[in-house]
């Protein structure tokens, strides 16, 4: 079964601990400081949308893109009420192509990570270098190898009223990657019903990534420690880059 294929029903009931205010204040901080003010927006690797929506309710003209149909059709059914909703297109992010170009664009929550396979990294951001108006600003975040190593063994659970989550963590140094085997209980009716997922997230090096957005063509890239404006510090978990173009 594909990623997020059952997990996208469940996935913002287990998920409420994301600061998403506090991670869109840290990037409009980042942006202020740049000078930048953008009022196109592209929210790659979306999923259920919640950035999307903040995006568009602060302002910007939103366009908002996922490989996964499932979190998609979760995403616009949370964006109905809205009076100008982000317009969403389903594409992997190797693949990117807009209908137009954007100020901005923003990819969150580790969703890089998922492109497990580095050639995909690099035409990702070849993409968004195309997808970007000149003077634009690529902002997305990475959990850090030393982050990724740390999970292996792992188990975690996360549960709500409506589901029960269980996810162990096992690291390949040889390939890394870290892969996520996810029980997924999610109630109906009277009954639990079981789904199973596999996830993997790959463990790129910061510094790998700055000279594949140099090579890409933007022109600047800073790193952030997470949600501060300063330098990574040594073992940091999550690192955001701001990558400029000219």
């Amino acid at each position: 079964m594909s990623a997020y294929a059952s997990l996208a029903a469940a996935y913002d009931g287990l998920t409420t601990d994301v600061p998403y205010e506090t991670i869109l204040d840290f990037l409009e901080a980042i942006l202020r400081e740049s000078g930048k003010q953008p009022e196109t927006v592209l929210d790659l690797a979306c999923g259920t949308g919640s950035m999307s929506l903040l995006l568009a309710k602060r302002g910007y003209r939103v366009i908002a893109s996922d490989l996964s149909e499932d979190m998609l059709t979760v995403a616009a059914h949370k964006a109905e009420s809205l009076p100008q909703p982000p317009f969403f297109i389903c594409q992997p992010m190797q693949r990117l192509r807009l209908p137009e170009q954007v100020d901005a664009v923003v990819c969150l929550l580790d969703s890089l990570n998922y492109l497990d396979k580095p050639d995909d990294c690099r035409k990702t951001f070849e993409r968004v270098y195309k997808a970007l108006n000149p003077g634009g600003v690529f902002l997305f975040d990475i959990n850090t190898p030393e982050k990724l190593r740390s999970l292996d063994g792992q188990v975690f659970l996360d549960e709500n009223e409506e589901s029960y989550c269980v996810w162990r963590a096992e690291f390949d140094k040889e390939e890394k990657c870290c892969y996520y085997g996810i029980d997924l209980f999610q109630k109906d009716g009277e009954r639990w019903k079981r789904s199973f997922e596999q996830h993997c997230e790959y463990a790129y090096d910061p510094q790998q990534l700055s000279v594949w957005l140099a090579e890409a063509g933007f022109v600047r890239v800073e790193q952030y420690g997470d949600c501060r404006r300063e330098a990574p510090s040594a073992g940091e978990q999550r690192i955001y880059f701001a990558a400029y173009k000219e």
